[in-house]
């Protein structure tokens, strides 16, 4: 009886526990108190097979290896690096609540971390076999920051100018311009497009540096006003928009002994672009993508890094539609004259086997795959290693492809999301694997063999926390009538398919982006399952034009953005209304950025469907929208006057019916607040009413805290509008 007693009372606190998400869980649970178990910061100890992460603590660094059985053993704690911080530095005090986050290693027995302190910021390098501090570097926060591959000097950028800071803490001012228009050594190049993340390359035998010289002074300022100051001030950014003045970008070669400089020779159009940056391995050359302005002709060219002359192009891309350059050129290991290649010229992004005197040596393409990450080179280079698309761009798998014969092998097979951190030398890949029903499971896997080891199998965190709802992946056929697209639908909580449900459509539906993923939660985020415990049917459909389909799948947009697109989310919308649960008379939107603009271009269309929509941070018409992604869609007003009058939602304005809410960050410096003041004057001027809300501290997009009361004020929108 007794049991039975204490049964009944543990069922009673189970179901006591179950609760809807609130919304600041909502907002940053999945990534906090939701997030399925995993490894923190894994990373390979270079040539050693072992395996280091953080413990649950974030203060102890972990290791798993081969020799030990993959049985977990301490390797090092944050007291440890913070005694030897107070012997290197006694006059010095150190901030670090936890073992950095952020560290790497740079060789068998030394890791590289970032330790705070109240003057200044270093970057130390830790022995951890001799226990002892090797170097440290201090630089001035934020900026970018490299070191060189030999360890004894440090790159960082100090506001617009670029300095070398060598074991000693020597400073040597790499350039002097006082004009803040020139910028050096930025990673904030072309807009950061074209893959472009670093503004600085050392040479391999570090010897020289290369950087970025961004001439900005000719571009546009652009006010963004700072409303904390008593009287309101104005924070001026060059913002080259569409159709007008572009920078104008050279690379320059910094020669450290010598204090020399050598501008290459990138002689064309001095705006245009310069991507894929990358040293040939002996230090004596350096390839630079160069791309028009109009962003259909690429050359691939080979520069003499100590006289700056231009030698040969390589191969050239050309596109009726736009070529967009990504990765720097990867060299295969042991040789100066090969490489591989990234392009989805032939249809996907797959990999082609090049050497410098730019001849083709082999397709190593594999189906419709398109490759995602390029991952690590075998022991002998005769394998390379890459994640990639299958299951219609649903899943990302391991693949393994010979350079010699092209002969490829899908390495993972369980269908789902596979992130891989691999070895230096691919001997072992730790796979973190998920789909819809597989919150975590994480293994190694031997790659000689194939064999899997599984270190753990993450338990549903929401497990007596929360019920979420039902979610399921669909497809639907596009506005073509051929193409499958991804799509996502969350039921309401408690479903019963005899009652009528509201819609919350949410959507993006631009490039680069994908939101239908076969992963946990689908690739939705739990503010998606949030309102669907409000009762809402939560829908995203993954459009012609998003990403990880191909290059036809997404050049349909070009020079037409947001016409094909729309087509294919009324597909959607007709899919729902197919659905007997579903009330037609209460479909709303919701997006942020392209998906601001797609929501206000569905709200304008089809007014008739659509009857609460929100808008955050909306392209309105694109000829606002900055140069680098704006043109390589729409190419420049002058060229394309139909397909921006097409696109221009100011002149839709007057279509609006339902209630839509504009949301946009008064320091938004992407989409700039004049695409939402434009479309508000519009309605003004039509006598339609719309809402408005703005963000004065925060720039394209809500986060920190606030984030709550951004998700709260759209939750609460859809209650009062849609719902009610």
């Amino acid at each position: 009886m007794k049991k039975m007693l204490w049964l009944f009372l543990l069922t009673g606190i189970a179901a006591t526990a179950q609760r809807n998400l609130t919304i600041q869980e909502a907002t940053y649970g999945q990534y906090q108190a939701f997030a399925p178990k995993s490894l923190v910061s894994p990373h390979w100890r270079p040539d050693s097979n072992t395996l280091t992460y953080l413990n649950d603590t974030y203060a102890v660094l972990m290791a798993r290896s081969e020799s030990s059985n993959w049985n977990e053993t301490t390797l090092l704690t944050k007291d440890e690096l913070l005694n030897a911080l107070r012997v290197k530095f006694p006059e010095v005090k150190f901030a670090m609540q936890i073992f950095p986050y952020g560290y790497s290693w740079i060789d068998k027995s030394t890791i590289a971390f970032d330790a705070n302190t109240e003057a200044l910021n270093y970057i130390v390098h830790y022995n951890v076999d001799t226990k002892n501090i090797v170097a440290a570097f201090p630089y001035i926060q934020g900026g970018q920051k490299f070191v060189s591959p030999d360890g004894k000097y440090l790159a960082s950028t100090n506001e617009n100018n670029l300095q070398v800071t060598d074991t000693n803490g020597k400073v040597i001012a790499v350039t002097n311009d006082t004009d803040k228009g020139i910028v050096n050594g930025s990673d904030y190049v072309h807009r950061q497009e074209f893959g472009i993340n670093r503004g600085m390359w050392w040479s391999p035998n570090s010897d020289k540096l290369l950087y970025y010289r961004k001439d900005e002074t000719m571009v546009a300022e652009y006010p963004l006003v700072q409303w904390s100051e008593r009287i309101a001030a104005s924070n001026d950014i060059r913002y080259p928009m569409a159709g007008m003045k572009s920078e104008e970008v050279t690379l320059v070669v910094y020669d450290i002994k010598t204090g020399n400089k050598v501008t290459l020779k990138t002689e064309g159009d001095k705006e245009q672009f310069l991507t894929t940056v990358t040293w040939s391995p002996d230090g004596k050359y350096a390839f630079v993508g160069v791309l028009n302005r109009g962003q259909n002709h690429l050359k691939l060219n080979k520069y003499d890094a100590a006289n700056g002359n231009f030698i040969k192009t390589l191969f050239e891309e050309k596109a009726d539609t736009y070529v967009e350059p990504l990765h720097d050129l990867t060299f295969i290991p042991g040789k100066n004259d090969e490489f591989l290649y990234r392009t989805e010229k032939e249809g996907y992004e797959q990999l082609y086997h090049y050497n410098t005197d730019g001849k083709l040596i082999k397709k190593l393409g594999y189906k419709d795959v398109v490759v995602t990450g390029l991952l690590e080179f075998d022991a002998k280079a005769k394998n390379v290693y890459y994640i990639g698309t299958a299951n219609n761009g649903l899943d990302r798998q391991l693949y393994k492809v010979e350079l010699r014969s092209g002969k490829t092998t899908q390495v993972t097979t369980a269908s789902g999301t596979h992130s891989i951190e691999m070895s230096n030398n691919a001997t072992y890949a730790l796979d973190s694997f998920s789909n819809i029903d597989t919150p975590n499971k994480v293994s190694i896997i031997n790659l000689s063999n194939n064999k899997t080891n599984t270190l753990f199998s993450a338990e549903n965190p929401y497990t007596g926390k929360t019920v979420l709802p039902k979610m399921e992946l669909v497809t639907v056929t596009a506005a073509d009538g051929k193409t499958p697209l991804n799509g996502r639908l969350i039921y309401p909580a408690d479903f019963d398919a005899s009652k009528k449900y509201p819609v919350m459509l949410y959507v993006y539906g631009g490039p680069h982006a994908q939101l239908v993923t076969n992963e946990w939660l689908g690739g939705a985020s739990l503010f998606d399952y949030y309102m669907a415990q409000q009762g809402f049917v939560v829908f995203t459909l993954d459009n012609r034009g998003s990403d990880a389909r191909g290059r036809d799948f997404e050049h349909v947009i070009h020079r037409q953005l947001g016409q094909n697109e729309i087509a294919d989310q009324m597909k959607g919308i007709d899919y729902l209304k197919a659905k007997q649960f579903v009330d037609q008379d209460k479909i709303g939107v919701y997006g942020w950025s392209f998906g601001g603009f797609m929501t206000t271009t569905l709200m304008t269309t089809y007014p008739e469907t659509f009857k609460v929509g929100v808008a955050g941070g909306p392209v309105i018409d694109w000829k606002f929208y900055e140069i680098m992604y704006g043109e390589r869609y729409m190419d420049t007003p002058q060229e394309n006057p139909e397909g921006y009058a097409k696109t221009n939602l100011i002149d839709k304005a007057k279509n609006l019916k339902g209630r839509l809410l504009m949301i946009h960050g008064a320091q938004d410096n992407v989409v700039v607040q004049q695409h939402s003041m434009e479309f508000i004057q519009a309605c003004i001027a039509a006598g339609v009413q719309v809402d408005y809300f703005l963000y004065p501290t925060h720039e394209h997009n809500v986060r920190g805290k606030d984030r709550f009361h951004l998700n709260q004020k759209i939750a609460d929108y859809f209650d009062i509008y849609l719902k009610k």
